[in-house]
């Protein structure tokens, strides 16, 4: 048995024994073809032997609209899975069919998919006996063999938040913020068997990142530009193939997935910004953290640098030292260059700037325990990851894609 030839039709000028009339006959359809002595019913000539005959499948179309299989898990991917749902009610001719491929039963893709009635497959998917065009992947987190992907005449498109080949990996939103970078944007690739991220690059849109962006902020906003930027590929998706480029060498990144590790603050070696970049990287999900007298403490409600005056206070102050501000109800904790504040801590429960300092930072406190520094320290037995994170930041920081 041959592979599908609709890939390259240029295949069928070299089958033995095969008349011209099956050339031209052939040559803009999907076909299997297989070894036969019979007679070509539709010109009636005899091939030779050995020879093969082409039989007809309906495989794809050359042109939208286009059946469509999507994979994906998260709200992050439920943007490009509502604009193509959209896209096929509405009939604008980029979608004639979609159905949707995901990992559990609770993850936001089948949540959507239940809703609005679309049929759904659980992964891993087996033979899809050439139903669709084209597969879409949107923050789906899976390896897809080639076997799967060579089931779809148009291959496996991705959309992916940054400007690849920068942060390649399952977290860029997050390592865009926690790297300070200026600029990002996504990319429409395809992607490529038992690997990610290195797929040749079809489409890509710049976008410049608003200051204090936080990465749930900037994660939504690129969720839709994904999406709107995909049916924009799907529509010219022959000549994007057509014109598609390698991604280049240089300029690459990797953006592993986030961790409590990367929470550990290094108040010795971070700075001001660089704890901002962190918070709002990470902190919706994973609080900061350091040690107070031997225990882990999480710091909440970040309020960024504070400007507080050393004149008066003798020796400089020690990284991780800690002031109140009453006026501002706030904890500042001096770092590599300045002062940083927070306007909650937890320890065994939430407590607000002045319940911590009423309860811990007061004279009364220091009386009991003189010997005690009143220091957050660096948890420096957890921090490898975060002390790479610090030390490349000033390097990377406001770096967008490299070509």
């Amino acid at each position: 048995m041959w592979n599908n030839v609709n890939k390259n039709i240029l295949c069928l000028k070299v089958l033995r024994g095969l008349c011209n009339c099956c050339v031209q006959r052939y040559a803009s359809v999907g076909v299997w073809v297989k070894r036969t002595q019979e007679k070509h019913r539709h010109c009636g000539e005899n091939p030779s032997k050995n020879s093969l005959l082409l039989v007809t499948r309906n495989y794809s179309s050359t042109r939208p609209p286009w059946r469509v299989l999507f994979f994906g898990t998260d709200d992050f991917a439920v943007e490009s899975l509502k604009m193509l749902s959209a896209s096929r009610e509405s009939n604008d001719g980029v979608v004639k069919s979609l159905e949707v491929v995901t990992l559990s039963k609770d993850v936001a893709v089948k949540k959507f998919a239940d809703q609005n009635k679309l049929p759904v497959h659980v992964w891993p998917v087996g033979d899809l006996q050439r139903r669709f065009d084209v597969g879409v992947v949107v923050s789906f987190g899976c390896l897809l063999r080639e076997g799967l992907i060579n089931q779809f005449p148009f291959g496996i498109l991705n959309v992916h938040p940054s400007l690849l080949p920068r942060w390649r990996g399952p977290a860029p939103v997050f390592h865009t913020i926690l790297h300070g970078d200026s600029v990002t944007g996504v990319t429409i690739m395809q992607i490529r068997p038992n690997r990610f991220d290195v797929g040749p690059i079809l489409h890509q849109e710049v976008y410049q990142v608003p200051c204090n962006s936080t990465s749930d902020q900037l994660g939504v906003t690129l969720a839709l530009k994904g999406a709107q930027l995909l049916i924009d590929t799907l529509r010219n998706l022959p000549e994007r193939i057509k014109n598609r480029r390698e991604q280049a060498k240089d300029g690459a990144t990797l953006a592993p997935k986030i961790s409590t590790s990367m929470s550990w603050v290094l108040w010795e070696e971070q700075t001001c910004d660089q704890i901002d970049c962190l918070f709002r990287s990470i902190g919706s999900r994973i609080p900061l953290r350091t040690i107070w007298m031997g225990k882990t403490i999480k710091l909440l409600d970040f309020t960024g640098k504070c400007n507080i005056s050393l004149s008066g206070r003798g020796k400089t102050p020690l990284p991780g030292s800690i002031s109140y501000l009453k006026e501002s109800n706030t904890l500042a904790v001096c770092c590599k260059d300045g002062w940083v504040g927070f306007k909650t801590v937890l320890l065994k429960k939430k407590l607000s700037a002045a319940d911590f300092y009423n309860g811990y930072l007061h004279q009364s406190f220091q009386k009991i325990s003189p010997k005690q520094e009143c220091l957050f320290h660096s948890n420096t037995g957890r921090t490898k990851h975060n002390s790479k994170v610090g030390n490349s930041l000033t390097k990377q920081q406001n770096v967008g894609y490299m070509s």
